[in-house]
C-alpha cells in the first residue's frame, strides 16, 4: 500500500499549521515525490512537533486540498469534498457516520450499498464511500437545489417582461402593458435577490459540516469532537 507523498511547500504548511495553525497549502510536485506522514513525523520529533500534530495538520492540508464549490453566475450553488483516508473504513465506523449525518443535516436520508460501494443521499445531499489501492475515499456534495431554481425563475421572469416590452412596444400599446411589465420586473429581481443572498452563507455551512466529519473520520477514534449539528431551516440540502 503506497503512503501519500508530501511535497516541499506542502511540507511547508504541514509543519507551520502543526506548530501555529492552519495554512493555504500549494501543490505543484508530483504526489509521487517528497516525503511520507512517517517521514514527516519522525523530523517532527527532531525539532519538538509531536507526531499527532504532524498528522492532524497534513490530514486538514488533504482535506482542503478536496474542497470544491460548483458556481452559478459566480454564486457557490454546490459544495463538493473530495478526502482520501489512505485507510478502509470498518461496517461499524459507516453505520456511526450514517448516523452523525442525520444528526448534522437533519435528515433522515437513505443508504445503499453496491458491492464495495456505499452511499447514503437525502435530495442534492450525496455521501459517497469508495475503494482506492490505499483504503477508501469519501465523497460529499451537495447542491442548492432552492435557490437555483429562484435564480432560474427570476431570469425567465425578466426574459418574459423583456418579451411583452418589445411585443407591445411594435404593436403600439406600451402604455397599456407597463403596470405588467414593472411587476414582472419586480418578482424576477426579487426571486433572483432572494436566491443568491442565501447562497454563500449556506456553502460556508456546509463546508464547516463536511470538514469535520471527514477530519473525524481521518482521525484516530475519539480524537476529534462531533461535528455541529447546525442545520439551517430552508429546506436546502
Amino acid at each position: 500500500m503506497a503512503d501519500r507523498r508530501y511535497n516541499d511547500k506542502e511540507m511547508a504548511a504541514i509543519f507551520r499549521a502543526a506548530t501555529e495553525g492552519p495554512q493555504s497549502p500549494q501543490r505543484d510536485v508530483p504526489p509521487e515525490e517528497g516525503l511520507t506522514l512517517t517521514d514527516l513525523q519522525a523530523i517532527g520529533r527532531e525539532v519538538g512537533i509531536s507526531p499527532a500534530a504532524v498528522a492532524q495538520a497534513a490530514q486538514a492540508l488533504d482535506i482542503r486540498q478536496g474542497a470544491a464549490a460548483r458556481t452559478f453566475l459566480g454564486l457557490p450553488i454546490g459544495v463538493t469534498r473530495t478526502v482520501n483516508l489512505n485507510r478502509r473504513l470498518t461496517d461499524q465506523e459507516w453505520e456511526h457516520l450514517v448516523v452523525q449525518l442525520r444528526d448534522v443535516f437533519n435528515a433522515r436520508g437513505r443508504t445503499r450499498s453496491d458491492g464495495s460501494l456505499r452511499q447514503w443521499t437525502n435530495g442534492n445531499l450525496q455521501v459517497l464511500l469508495e475503494p482506492t489501492e490505499t483504503g477508501h475515499r469519501l465523497r460529499f456534495r451537495t447542491l442548492h437545489g432552492a435557490a437555483r431554481a429562484s435564480i432560474g425563475a427570476g431570469f425567465a421572469a425578466l426574459g418574459v417582461a423583456a418579451t411583452v416590452a418589445i411585443a407591445s412596444a411594435i404593436g403600439g400599446h406600451l402604455g397599456d402593458v407597463i403596470p405588467g411589465i414593472v411587476l414582472l420586473l419586480a418578482t424576477g429581481v426579487g426571486m433572483i435577490v432572494s436566491g443568491a443572498l442565501r447562497l454563500p452563507r449556506w456553502a460556508r455551512l456546509r463546508g464547516r459540516q463536511m470538514d469535520a466529519l471527514a477530519a473525524q473520520l481521518a482521525s484516530p477514534p475519539n480524537s476529534a469532537p462531533l461535528a455541529s449539528s447546525t442545520h439551517p431551516r430552508d429546506g436546502s440540502a
